[in-house]
């Protein structure tokens, strides 16, 4: 009795803690993490990041905010191939999926985004990274961090060929990015979206193009696809970008509404939460979408 007492606080400890989820197998060759629910900081504001496995070598997709972040990808990705690392595709260079870039660089991986990303990238990293604490972030969280920049980058398309496997990267329009691109796998009908895609998570619109998202949401929906990898969320589907589409259009109708008789943030979004559809994840961004967007500067 004397061992269970003294084990009992060790094990209430393990059970408190979230455990990591590892990548999940979405389709032959093709892993990612899906659904990640704790959405902290250091945890990458639970961005999801995956690979796909041709014969010739990987493809990374995201590379997650911190070198601690992908270090721990990295790891991740050797319990399941040890193929060389050729490719990282950044579907965009927010922090949160491109600040890992560094170790996959240095696996001798070819960085990749759209031109327009590498531009924001060399426009804010540096700046954000030296202000890391007001993203929520320590010090300790970022140690090795450093910010690589795509060494390659694209207009509208590009294909690559990992050996077996035909990846395209594909720009419709300025969306929660300029320079936001997805990922598809033809053959798989699977996609990638980054973060023009979030499932039952309230999405970041502070650099977004609301009329481009919309236009490159009604064209992600007329692809044969059928399994949907999100920038944040659970697997998805084209369910989720329509759903995804009425948010956007929504929450900008309901913001400039709201916008034209108050500057009152919270006043604001109590209004905008009674509208809403109810996503589980990060209730806080409607406050930091309005106030970055709608509201007038001083």
């Amino acid at each position: 009795m004397k061992k269970i007492s003294l084990l009992l606080p060790v094990l209430l400890l393990f059970l408190a803690t979230p455990a990591l989820a590892n990548l999940t197998k979405v389709a032959d060759n093709v892993y990612s993490y899906v659904g990640e629910k704790d959405a902290s900081p250091a945890h990458s504001f639970a961005a999801n990041a995956g690979i796909v496995v041709g014969r010739d070598g990987i493809l990374v997709v995201d590379t997650l905010i911190s070198a601690k972040e992908a270090q721990r990808f990295l790891a991740d990705i050797r319990k399941i191939s040890d193929k060389p690392i050729k490719y990282v595709v950044n579907t965009h260079t927010h922090l949160d999926h491109a600040f890992g870039n560094g170790v996959f660089a240095k696996q001798g991986a070819i960085v990749i985004s759209h031109d327009a990303d590498r531009r924001l990238l060399e426009k804010i990293g540096d700046t954000i990274l030296k202000n890391i604490g007001n993203y929520g972030l320590k010090p300790e969280d970022m140690v090795g961090t450093e910010i690589v920049y795509p060494s390659l980058t694209f207009s509208d398309r590009m294909t690559i060929d990992l050996g077996g496997e035909i990846v395209e990267l594909i720009r419709v329009a300025p969306s929660h990015t300029e320079g936001s691109v997805v990922v598809h796998l033809p053959a798989r009908k699977l996609l990638f979206s980054g973060d023009i895609l979030f499932t039952d998570f309230h999405p970041y619109l502070a650099d977004g193009d609301i009329s481009g998202w919309t236009r490159t949401l009604d064209a992600l929906l007329t692809m044969d696809v059928e399994r949907i990898i999100p920038g944040h969320g659970p697997l998805s589907s084209k369910k989720d970008l329509q759903e995804m589409k009425e948010y956007l259009i929504l929450f900008d109708a309901k913001a400039r509404e709201l916008a034209a008789v108050s500057q009152d943030v919270d006043t604001m979004a109590a209004e905008m939460k009674k509208i809403l559809p109810k996503r589980s994840l990060a209730d806080w961004m409607i406050g930091f979408n309005l106030k970055s967007r709608y509201l007038h500067k001083p």
